[in-house]
C-alpha cells in the first residue's frame, strides 16, 4: 500500500528547519511557517514519493542497481537493514571519495579482501609473522567496515538513494558527473537542484527516513519479481514453440513408411 498523507504526519515528515536555516529553492514545497519552523507539504511529498517509488520499480524491472548513501547516524542502521532486504548495495559509513567517479581503483580495494581471506584458507597466512599477521587483519577490518557492503556491486549502479542530500553531497556531485540518476530525501535547507527525483521531507527523523526508504525498497522488490515473472514466461513460450515443431518432425517421420507401404500394396494389386 502507497504511503499515505496520515502515515508521513505521524513520522513527523512535514517538520522543516528553521526559518533562517532554508534554502531558498525548497519554496515551492514548503507549506507554511510555525514557531520559526518551515513545515513540508506532505501533499508534495506523497506525490513526489509516488513518482520515484515508480521509477525505482522499473530500475528493479530492468535487473539494474540503486546504491543507497545514508551516513548519518539516525539513518545508517534503518537504511542498511532496508537495503539487504532488497539485495542492494549501500554505503552507511564514511563516503570514500571516488567510490563512483574512481570506480575501479574502489573494486581493486574489494578485490583485496578476497586475496586476503583466500590466505587465511590456503595456509599463506599461517606463515606469515604475528605482526604481519595483525597488519592483514587491521587492513581487513578497515576494508569490510568502508567496503563491505558495497562487495558485491560489481559495476556503477543505474541510481543512488541519498539520505540528506547536503551532507552527502559528493555523492551527488560523483553521480551527476557520471549521469547516474539521482534520488534523494531533501529537507529545507537542502537545495533540490540536481536531485532528480525530489522527495521532500524530514532527514532527521528516523520514522520520516525509515517510511520513504521503505517505500522505495518495496518498489524494487515489487519490480524484480515482475522481472522473474517477465522472463519465466518468456521461457514458458520458448518451450512451446519448440514443441510442436518436434511433435510435426516426429509425425512426418513415423507417416513416411506407411505412405511407402500403401504405394507397394496398390502396385501388387
Amino acid at each position: 500500500m502507497p504511503v499515505q498523507f496520515q502515515d508521513l504526519l505521524d513520522a513527523g515528515a512535514h517538520f522543516g528547519h528553521l526559518k533562517r536555516k532554508w534554502n531558498p529553492a525548497m519554496a515551492p514545497y514548503i507549506f507554511m511557517e510555525r514557531n520559526d519552523i518551515h513545515i513540508i507539504d506532505l501533499h508534495k511529498t506523497v506525490a513526489k514519493i509516488e513518482v520515484a517509488a515508480e521509477q525505482m520499480k522499473q530500475i528493479a524491472k530492468q535487473g539494474k542497481r540503486v546504491l543507497f548513501v545514508a551516513t548519518k547516524k539516525q539513518a545508517k542502521q534503518v537504511v542498511a537493514d532496508l537495503a539487504k532486504e532488497a539485495g542492494m548495495p549501500y554505503v552507511t559509513e564514511r563516503w570514500a571519495g571516488g567510490m563512483l567517479t574512481n570506480f575501479p581503483t574502489i573494486r581493486k580495494a574489494i578485490k583485496k579482501m578476497g586475496t586476503i581471506d583466500k590466505m587465511e584458507k590456503d595456509g599463506t597466512f599461517d606463515a606469515l609473522s604475528k605482526r604481519e599477521k595483525l597488519q592483514i587483519k587491521r587492513q581487513r577490518e578497515k576494508l569490510e567496515k568502508n567496503l563491505g557492503s558495497i562487495a558485491d556491486l560489481s559495476r556503477l549502479p543505474a541510481a543512488i538513494f541519498v539520505v540528506d542530500v547536503m551532507k552527502e553531497h559528493i555523492a551527488v556531485a560523483e553521480a551527476k558527473r557520471l549521469g547516474i540518476t539521482v534520488f534523494g530525501i531533501v529537507d529545507t535547507n537542502s537545495n533540490p537542484n540536481g536531485i532528480d527525483y525530489v522527495i521532500p521531507a524530514n532527514d532527521d527523523a528516523t520514522k520520516s527516513i525509515e517510511l520513504i526508504v521503505a517505500e522505495m525498497v518495496n518498489a524494487l522488490k515489487e519490480g524484480a519479481n515482475e522481472r522473474k515473472l517477465e522472463r519465466a514466461e518468456e521461457e514458458n513460450e520458448q518451450v512451446e514453440v519448440k514443441q510442436p515443431r518436434t511433435r510435426t518432425r516426429k509425425g512426418a517421420r513415423k507417416e513416411a513408411p506407411k505412405a511407402e507401404k500403401a504405394e507397394n500394396a496398390s502396385e501388387n494389386e
